[in-house]
């Protein structure tokens, strides 16, 4: 259990790539603590606790995706080929996660504050939409052209250090 709980902001995120809504991504994070702990014996201690734990979440973002109507942006090869590119080495989420910061402090200021409204205090799109004087919609799109210049951005840093 400290494990998972140590590492659940980590899991979280990495569903998050995967299953952009907030609510979604917490039901999935549930359900692979439960796998987790029903598979605890399978763990080797020797290696990464994050990499073993984010095994289950894709198997579970998986699940999720089957089951889903909204899974009509991604095809199920287009997942596939993502969650084979996010098994990795150890150190990948923590590199991904300086990059993400790295990217993050470029951006405008008031896109910074949507995200944390957002991923950080929970904030619903409604809230952000009248703390930002636009539409529910206008957020929703704001959020999604923040999500893909943050991975463009993190894309181009690991090109640049070569993995």
């Amino acid at each position: 259990m400290r494990l998972f709980v140590a590492h659940d902001p980590q899991i979280f995120r990495a569903i998050l790539v995967f299953v952009p809504q907030q609510a979604d991504a917490r039901d999935i994070v549930q359900e692979t603590a439960v796998a987790l702990w029903q598979h605890f014996s399978e763990y080797d201690p020797s290696r990464p606790f994050i990499n073993w734990a984010c095994g289950y979440a894709r198997i579970e973002v998986r699940r999720f995706l089957r089951k889903s109507q909204r899974r009509t942006k991604l095809s199920d090869k287009a997942v596939e080929t993502l969650m084979d590119a996010d098994q990795g080495e150890p150190d990948i989420y923590e590199e991904r996660e300086r990059y993400l910061d790295s990217c993050k402090a470029n951006l405008p200021s008031e896109h910074r504050r949507m995200l944390d409204g957002y991923y950080v205090d929970d904030e619903s799109v409604d809230t952000l939409a009248r703390r930002h004087g636009r539409s529910v919609e206008a957020i929703y799109k704001a959020l999604q052209r923040i999500r893909i210049a943050l991975m463009e951005c993190i894309e181009r840093k690991v090109m640049e250090a070569g993995r």
